[in-house]
């Protein structure tokens, strides 16, 4: 927070207090980046020039993913889905509209990937998997265009995620596969966006993902695990979808959240003594909106202009130190582009500049981006209108004839 808050960086920096190891030495070297680039922002700012979000660069980056990908994306060869709601999000928040035509063809590649069984996989021929589920049912949601959400057959993706949920509530993420809290999530989100959510399917859901919170506040992949951004985020969206966050200790959750933006460079960690990631832009600070949503009834003098965190300081180390200088968004300085931070790095940009009513926006408004929803992670009204139009087309369907 070294920039945004106009303090002496050095008195910032990592205090080691013990023996040099591999973990201080790579946390050095980041602050080390990342002095060197607030430092020449500093001077930037007192002459009150403003360090501009790239967005005609992203764009570009983004529309290249949605047309072809280099053979270094093999590695994703199972995670195809995925790229398809990233680049697409990424898009949505900034703004950028696909044609109609670019959309049924994303829908189509999105249909072949659906498995006779229910649910979908990460490419044709795979194991349908609850991951890559959700990130399929976010993608169409996110191209908001009704055609594309009749792909979907919702009665076989009910019986998907019924074969995924066992006795004690959790979920496993395919057949004779892992099991984690996000399993949870993403069957929550694709119930509720589908309009096949119901209390049966996620019986004691809620009390197993309780059981994942630690005892520093935070939640891990499942009981007895380290507590970890990505899987708190996992576990409070979904217990706010099932309406079940009175099982869970806020105080203890509401201490280890605040705790993992970096005092120095302003973005989240995804751990105790981890270093900062822009992904946890959002997995991180995507908790604060989630966090005041269930805190606002206990705490009548809770704010409400802001969340907990500091927005300015987050908003600070995306813009400064994430952006690629051709385009997309990065973990920390030196790293490599790609599509998941791209993603990630944005949304957390869009929490952080938008609070209830308030925008809160480092540099000019040309660097404001769409708000997303912060349970779901998709811009703002599309979620609510693909779970309406689905749930209405399943009602038709199961009327009586007369």
């Amino acid at each position: 927070m070294a920039l945004s808050l106009g303090k002496d960086m050095a008195s910032l920096r990592m205090q080691l207090d013990g023996p040099v190891t591999i973990t201080s030495q790579e946390q050095t070297a980041v602050e080390e980046s990342v002095e060197h680039i607030y430092s020449a922002c500093q001077g930037r700012t007192r002459l009150k020039e403003t360090f501009p979000l790239h967005k005609s660069r992203h764009i570009s980056y983004l529309r290249k993913g949605l047309l072809r990908l280099s053979e270094n994306f093999e590695c994703l060869d199972a995670s195809r889905p995925w790229l398809c709601y990233w680049i697409l999000h990424s898009l949505n928040l900034l703004g950028d509209q696909i044609s109609q035509e670019q959309q049924l063809r994303l829908s189509e590649f999105l249909k072949s990937v659906q498995a006779d069984s229910g649910g979908f996989c990460g490419n044709i021929g795979h194991l349908p998997h609850l991951a890559t589920t959700y990130a399929a049912v976010s993608a169409l949601a996110s191209l908001d265009f009704e055609p594309c959400y009749d792909i979907i057959d919702t009665d076989k993706l009910k019986q998907f995620l019924e074969n995924m949920h066992n006795d004690d509530g959790s979920f496993t993420m395919h057949k004779d596969g892992e099991l984690d809290v996000r399993g949870a999530y993403c069957a929550a989100v694709v119930a509720q966006l589908s309009g096949i959510h119901s209390d049966e399917l996620f019986a004691n859901t809620g009390e197993w993902i309780a059981k994942c919170q630690t005892f520093e506040g935070g939640f891990g992949s499942r009981p007895g695990t380290e507590a970890h951004g990505g899987y708190t985020f996992c576990s409070l969206a979904a217990l706010i979808l099932l309406n079940k966050t009175h099982l869970i200790n806020k105080d203890q959750l509401l201490d280890w959240a605040v705790h993992r933006q970096m005092k120095f460079e302003g973005g989240f960690q995804g751990r105790t003594n981890k270093m900062v990631d822009g992904c946890y832009s959002f997995w991180q600070g995507g908790v604060f909106p989630l966090l005041h949503h269930i805190l606002k009834t206990d705490l009548k003098n809770l704010d409400e202009k802001e969340w907990l965190f500091s927005q300015v300081a987050l908003q600070d180390y995306i813009l400064f130190c994430c952006q690629y200088p051709s385009g997309g968004l990065v973990d920390k300085p030196g790293k490599s582009r790609d599509y998941y931070h791209t993603c990630y790095c944005l949304s957390g940009l869009s929490v952080a500049q938008h609070s209830f009513e308030n925008t809160f926006i480092r540099g000019d408004q040309n660097n404001l981006i769409e708000p997303t929803h912060p349970v779901f992670n998709i811009v703002l009204n599309k979620a609510d209108k693909m779970a309406k139009y689905l749930r209405n087309k399943r009602s038709v369907n199961e009327a009586p004839s007369k």
